[in-house]
């Protein structure tokens, strides 16, 4: 489902005497350069034939100075967006060697070396670097723990990247502020987002998407002060320009002494073979304040997750506390029952109560070929999972072991004729079907098994935004593919998506709904420009 930012695309933020710019119209392409350049970063991209350690890494990076270096970043990040990184120098401007790049630069680097200057060459070699740094894995000579420690290490250090964007912010709307809650909240209650916000949430995703549009087409900056060039003036009446400011500031900008704080402060290991693995602060507060006019963001792909409903849920568990979490736990098990909804093919049950007020598990799914459980659980991956350690304590893998236990102890009551399930049938296969707010990208992989209990019914953890696609699948059903999917013994340890790709989709009604409910998409003047500029 591909975003289409609509009546935000003619934005150009673009204006004569010294205004933004078109972002990537200086910017080198090796590809379209005479054969000597394109010879030169090929020497950059593999110049590394060997593993590199982590303080070598480090000391390349700063060798440029930060002033120099993270505008090129930043440039290099909005030019390489999306997907078209896969087709950059030996791919090796991947999203999050840039960011992490940038961040290694703040964190270390000083104006007090080199000569100022930095090509886009010099940020290629560091690039190229990050991709030889050597890993836990191999010093400890390929042991079966330290492979499956490198597999969660590299997929949440990767596959974050290559979220949904669409999916995510549309989700923010869907989830809080068109579900209905099962409960009497106590913080998400009328003008919760202000508090939080400081704006509507409606603003605050827009908000979100100007800072986008803006730092990819231009080299990765945003200027409060080009909200008062003349072409502006229309954005602003939908969005007050106070409001961007005051909500830019707010939450999204950090300069360069608060990020070297964050960044020390939250290290969990002191390994250095896993320092690039760590929380980076541009993930909290993707723009910088301190490199030149307005302000700059290294890693415009850390920009959407601002608006998403992870990011909502760390600014809200900071303010609101716990109950932010549980409300929004309650929330997401209403919106999933609100997708499963959609299935053109199938019968949608809430929880079923039995004896002594027990609890099954939250939906189940009839299709004609198959019963599907469905266990909702509204977690996230820990940094400690991120850093490669499977630690069976953990918060988020105790939710998904007991998840797996609700499935079994469902489908048990279906299968012993329980009196209050014998509206369920017994004549077809059942499954479980595990539903996370965000992804766990290996969760169905063999090396995970062992922190999770074993079950007699097949059981697939999928994301919100993968059960998003399943549900609006026109070229098979749901039941069919999930059939399929477990009778490939190889397919079945992969993530959901891997079984959705290439599948025909229709859109999804629910998204789609909430990404109306923008201010850019609500706006029938901005759209009506959009459509003429496009």
């Amino acid at each position: 489902m591909a975003t289409d930012w609509d009546a935000l695309k003619y934005v150009h933020l673009a204006g004569a005497g010294g205004d933004a710019r078109l972002a990537g119209s200086e910017w080198e392409n090796p590809a379209t350069t005479p054969h000597s350049v394109s010879h030169a970063w090929s020497v950059a991209a593999y110049l590394y034939d060997r593993m590199v350690t982590d303080h070598e890494y480090v000391q390349r990076v700063r060798q440029q100075r930060p002033s120099a270096l993270l505008p090129v970043i930043a440039a290099a990040s909005a030019h390489w967006h999306s997907d078209t990184w896969w087709n950059s120098p030996a791919r090796k401007y991947t999203p999050w060697a840039l960011a992490d790049v940038a961040r290694t630069s703040l964190a270390y680097g000083n104006e007090y070396r080199g000569d100022g200057g930095c090509t886009e060459r010099d940020l290629l070699s560091m690039l190229a670097a990050y991709a030889a740094l050597t890993d836990l894995m191999v010093r400890d000579n390929g042991s079966t723990e330290s492979i499956a420690s490198w597999l969660l290490r590299t997929s949440g250090e990767q596959f974050t990247y290559q979220e949904f964007g669409f999916n995510d912010l549309a989700r923010t709307a869907a989830l809080f502020s068109q579900t209905s809650s099962t409960r009497t909240p106590r913080c998400l209650v009328d003008g919760w987002d202000e508090e939080l916000l400081g704006c509507s949430l409606a603003d605050y995703v827009g908000v979100t998407q100007l800072l986008q549009v803006s730092a990819l087409r231009n080299e990765g900056r945003f200027d409060p002060a080009w909200l008062r060039q003349p072409q502006m003036e229309q954005i602003c009446s939908v969005i007050p320009e106070r409001t961007i400011r005051e909500v830019t500031e707010r939450h999204f900008v950090i300069d360069q002494k608060a990020f070297k704080a964050d960044n020390e402060a939250r290290r969990l290991s002191r390994d250095p073979h896993l320092r690039h693995f760590e929380y980076n602060p541009l993930r909290g507060r993707p723009f910088l304040s301190g490199f030149g006019t307005g302000y700059l963001a290294p890693s415009s792909h850390l920009i959407i997750p601002k608006g998403s409903p992870l990011g909502l849920y760390y600014m809200g568990m900071a303010h609101f506390g716990n109950d932010f979490a549980r409300e929004l736990g309650d929330l997401f098990e209403q919106y999933v029952g609100r997708q499963l909804r959609q299935l053109p093919d199938a019968e949608v049950h809430a929880e079923i109560v039995y004896r002594d007020e027990r609890r099954s598990v939250d939906w189940i799914v009839l299709f004609e070929d198959l019963v599907l459980l469905v266990e909702v659980k509204s977690t996230r991956p820990t940094q400690q999972l991120r850093l490669g350690v499977l630690d069976r304590t953990s918060a988020a893998l105790r939710q998904i072991k007991h998840a797996y236990k609700q499935l079994e102890t469902t489908a048990a009551l279906i299968t012993d004729r329980n009196p209050s399930f014998r509206h369920i049938p017994v004549d077809r296969p059942m499954h479980g079907l595990v539903v996370t707010m965000e992804p766990f990208h290996t969760a169905n992989a063999p090396f995970q098994k062992e922190v999770r209990p074993s079950t007699d019914i097949p059981v697939t953890v999928c994301s919100a935004t993968e059960l998003e696609h399943l549900v609006t699948l026109r070229d098979t059903s749901a039941s069919q593919l999930l059939l399929e999917r477990h009778g490939d013994p190889l397919t079945s340890t992969y993530s959901l998506n891997t079984s959705l790709v290439g599948r025909n989709g229709g859109r999804n009604a629910i998204l789609d709904a909430a990404w109306d409910s923008y201010p850019w998409k609500r706006h029938a003047d901005l759209e009506s420009q959009a459509a003429k500029d496009g």
